[in-house]
């Protein structure tokens, strides 16, 4: 895929949430390999399921991107932090990621004045730097549904 006008983003909805199950899972499968020991990557998604991805959508503010009528990414957040975002390894490199980060950016300054969080991955921590956030520490983040911790960076915009 090449060139971010090929997307159609769109606000999440119900039954999609299986789809975004997969998005997570090939992303990190696919983009997350060089920063994680395979034991990591295999227990990445730990207890979630699609409707994990269900209830996240029910509660509003997922934006997904559209490819050929496919979700290829989504992008969502709660105020003062942008939660998740994810692409499927093919769709990376596209602009995809910045446009959907602008809207992440747009949905976690709603209602709040301070900066911006997000916790990224290892292997994220350069796009995130590339869009003007900065490192302000380390942590460990377990996803709160089982699998192994993983270690996260810190970033604030």
């Amino acid at each position: 895929m090449s060139g971010a006008e090929r997307f159609v983003l769109r606000p999440a909805r119900a039954g999609d949430g299986a789809r975004l199950f997969e998005v997570t899972r090939l992303s990190v499968a696919g983009l997350a390999t060089g920063a994680y020991s395979p034991a990591q990557i295999e227990g990445w998604m730990g207890a979630r399921t699609p409707a994990t991805y269900e209830g996240l959508i029910a509660k509003g503010g997922v934006t997904v991107a559209e490819c050929e009528g496919l979700i290829v990414g989504f992008v969502d957040a709660e105020p003062g932090e942008v939660t998740r975002l994810f692409l499927v390894p093919d769709a990376a490199g596209a602009g995809l990621g910045a446009r959907l980060l602008e809207i992440g950016i747009g949905q976690a300054r709603a209602g709040h004045a301070g900066p911006i969080k997000v916790e990224a991955t290892v292997n994220a921590e350069g796009f995130y730097r590339r869009h003007g956030f900065r490192t302000v520490g380390t942590g460990t983040f377990s996803h709160g549904i089982g699998g192994d911790p993983i270690a996260v960076v810190l970033m604030e915009l």
